[in-house]
């Protein structure tokens, strides 16, 4: 079918209404939907102004290959949008026909049942209409107008509305799929991305509303993803992993190859889009596949409770009668609702930085996104300002999410990303370590240098972590990313402003993002989670090459960590797996210790090994309780002890104060303005998001001194947040006032506070100026 030209489409009328169908799902009972998240994006119960939400205009865009995609890989994010009464909407590229057979693999063998690829994928869209309407409504019944949309590639798909929300949409392109996970099937995305197919048809559902058939050439499938960017003109955009992790074994990556290249032709439609004029400018979140069923938990035991019932009406596991023989959900998914493992987590691929947001030396601060590919970049005016410039865009497309930065000893901000190069063939696809800094102190930033990629080829570059990057004693900088091998990469400035060779520090099996630190006496650390552990690089001495790989013996952790200096060594946080609990270990600079040591927690021993070296980790972490959520901790010095800040539970932004002197003695840290008030003073959404839930977490209820009689260290009194971010918070301090904490909003603008000489966080507000 040739393809419609954009400009016919344009317009109120380009997504004309054709045909109209009421849900297929029988009414329940409505009441006994057993949501137990707090509701992202509406006000506490408390009521008073300071527990209002900041109300933002967010619109976000989903892009997945099949449907379930997004139950398994961007939930709790998923419901929590779903839930804040913002703009959402889901593209399901592919039809998700599957071996067309709705059962257990066990049933089918068992009966014998006939394939039929058509009623297969109509049962996936009955499942996935239930499991929206059910988190968004409680009612997995609430009905939808379902209806056939034109695309700016050619063809048609479909558009369904749950009519209690509108703002929430469901878009079915119905591609064929590759009906395997990694076996070369040339008609698939993949073989459209290769250039094996000329074309990809379509496989219509059972009962679509659309009628006819259709094939896309890639070139109509990018024009088709561009279209709906246009169409619902979001300011974030969800998407499946364009380059998994490699496997050495089997398939070949680490997750399904629709996944991978259905996410490369929207990388393509994104930079497309990002030349359209008269739009809000897009951020994006990449989400780990299928590996996360091989990795630590991610998700506590409420999260993913919360999460699971959202599965389990897919899966049709209710049993409901939607009058439809193709079936009412997916039962391959009803008889095994965790996936491979794939429920308890979710993960981020790249996003995970904390270190964007940089003071210069009159104390204004700097902060750094990507937004439509490129470094945005905010100014506040003058030190503790409210008023900010931004966001600019800097020249050169494909900054991948994630970036850092650092001061130079100069004076002059650099910043450091991974940027992906599409090119104009499937061959050209490539990532390259970039980076920019000021030309001269709190001026503008001078054009990207490529640093290369510590591999071989194109393909190996695709494996390139993102960077994290400190100065030295002798203040240069060093930049470290994963390389391809799943190793440590480095490579350091000269004093000329030259870069020196890659340098492979060895390592293997390395996972998430780096986290590093300079202590005091000038050497530098380096930290990266493993699937079982934590390795630790350090300099024996300052300016000494870096030493061979240690084991710390801790614990395994979710991925994320964070390094933090302070007087005696170096402070690490992390989460523990399948928990709400935050973590913390320590490692004292110099120590000849031969033996770890480190307090006990509740009478039980993590256990672990020492470093090689003599300097040793404390194997058994101070626990500081339950925040719940996920990623990484952002940590700020603040007078003796640090601003701590997180996602929490609800998919904000929650802090808290640590004072590791108090905790080794026994007592708590204080924290935001809920200090000092037990749990049981708190209200429900509050306890939910720190009351500890799973690895023997605190019970409700039980005030934090109870828990410190108890013989452990108090758990911190966290301030919730007040709208939904993405990435990961950043902090800075700017002269002598308190901290500044800062994260982006899914509406792309910058949202920041601070605080002053006492731990209370200021009302978080967005940055002013020009957008």
């Amino acid at each position: 079918m040739p393809a419609i030209p954009r400009r016919l489409l344009r317009g109120a009328l380009t997504l004309a209404l054709v045909g109209t169908v009421a849900s297929c799902s029988t009414p329940l009972a409505r009441g006994t939907a057993d949501v137990r998240e707090p509701a992202a994006g509406r006000a506490r119960a408390a009521g008073t102004a300071a527990d209002q939400r900041i109300r933002t205009t967010e619109s976000v865009l989903q892009v997945v290959a099949h449907p379930d995609d997004d139950l398994y890989f961007m939930n709790p994010d998923l419901s929590q949008s779903l839930r804040s009464g913002n703009a959402l909407a889901t593209v399901y590229l592919t039809a998700g026909e599957s071996n067309g057979v709705n059962a257990s693999a066990e049933e089918a063998r068992r009966k014998q049942l006939p394939a039929d690829r058509a009623k297969f994928a109509k049962a996936r869209q009955n499942g996935i209409r239930a499991a929206y309407a059910r988190m968004a409504t409680g009612d997995s019944a609430s009905p939808w107008r379902r209806e056939v949309v034109p695309t700016d590639g050619g063809g048609e798909a479909e558009l369904d509305t749950l009519r209690a929300h509108p703002k929430i949409r469901l878009v079915w392109l119905q591609l064929h799929e590759a009906e395997s996970i990694g076996r070369d099937r040339p008609h698939s995305l993949r073989g459209l991305w290769d250039g094996r197919v000329s074309a990809l048809n379509s496989l219509l559902a059972s009962g679509s509303v659309v009628s006819e058939d259709f094939a896309y050439s890639g070139e109509q499938l990018v024009s088709t993803l561009t279209g709906l960017l246009e169409r619902f003109r979001p300011t974030y955009v969800r998407m499946q992993d364009p380059t998994p992790d490699s496997k050495r074994s089997g398939i070949g990556w680490t997750d399904h190859q629709d996944h991978m290249y259905g996410a490369r032709f929207l990388q393509r439609a994104l930079a497309r889009y990002a030349e359209e004029p008269d739009r809000p400018l897009v951020g994006t979140q990449v989400y780990l596949g299928y590996l996360n069923g091989s990795l630590p938990h991610t998700l506590d035991r409420t999260a993913l409770r919360t999460k699971l019932d959202a599965i389990r009406t897919y899966g049709w596991t209710d049993g409901r009668d939607c009058r439809d023989s193709a079936g009412c959900g997916d039962l391959k998914v009803g008889a095994r609702p965790l996936g491979f493992n794939w429920a308890q987590s979710i993960r981020y691929h790249r996003g995970e930085s904390t270190s964007w947001l940089q003071p210069q030396r009159n104390g204004a601060l700097r902060a750094f996104a990507t937004l439509d590919g490129r470094l945005a970049v905010w100014s506040q005016r003058t030190r503790g300002s409210a008023q900010w410039s931004g966001p600019d865009l800097l020249p050169g497309a494909g900054i991948d999410d994630g970036v850092t930065s650092l001061r130079l000893r100069d004076g002059r901000i650099a910043v450091f990303a991974t940027r992906t190069l599409l090119g104009t063939g499937p061959a050209d696809y490539r990532r390259e370590l970039v980076t920019t800094a000021q030309t001269v102190p709190g001026g503008r930033f001078g054009p990207w240098e490529s640093l290369g990629a510590p591999g071989p080829d194109a393909v190996s570059s695709w494996q390139l972590g993102a960077p994290a990057v400190t100065l030295d004693g002798s203040g240069r900088a060093t930049v470290y990313l994963r390389n391809p091998a799943h190793g440590l990469s480095s490579r350091t400035r000269n004093a000329d402003g030259s870069w020196q060779p890659w340098t492979d520090l060895g390592g293997t099996g390395l996972l998430g993002n780096l986290a590093v630190a300079t202590d005091r006496k000038g050497r530098m650390h380096v930290l990266a989670a493993t699937p079982a552990s934590v390795l630790a690089w350090s300099q024996p001495r300052r300016g000494a090459a870096m030493g061979a790989p240690e084991p710390t013996g801790l614990p395994a952790t979710t991925g994320p960590l964070t390094a933090h200096p302070d007087a005696t060594g170096v402070r690490l946080y992390f989460r523990r797996p399948g928990s709400a609990d935050l973590l913390t270990a320590h490692s004292p600079s110099g120590s000849s210790s031969a033996s770890a040591s480190g307090s006990s927690r509740a009478g039980r021993s993590v256990g672990g090994a020492v470093g090689t070296s003599g300097r040793t980790w404390r194997t058994e972490p101070a626990d500081l309780g339950g925040i719940a959520g996920f990623g990484p901790v952002e940590v700020t010095p603040q007078g003796a002890g640090v601003l701590l800040t997180a996602r929490d539970a609800r998919g904000t932004v929650s802090a808290a104060r640590y004072a590791p002197a108090d905790n080794a003695k026994g007592r708590a840290g204080t924290g935001g303005s809920a200090a000092g008030r037990s749990a049981a003073e708190r209200s429900a959404p509050e306890r939910s998001a720190a009351g500890r839930s799973g690895g023997g977490g605190a019970t409700a209820g039980r005030s934090a001194a109870g828990r410190a009689a108890a013989g452990r260290p108090r758990a911190l009194d966290w301030e919730p947040g007040r709208f939904l971010f993405s990435g990961a918070p950043a902090g800075a301090r700017s002269g002598t006032a308190g901290p500044a904490v800062a994260a982006i909003g899914l509406d792309g603008r910058l949202y920041w506070t601070r605080t002053g000489r006492t731990p209370d966080l200021a009302p978080w507000r967005p940055a002013t100026g020009h957008h």
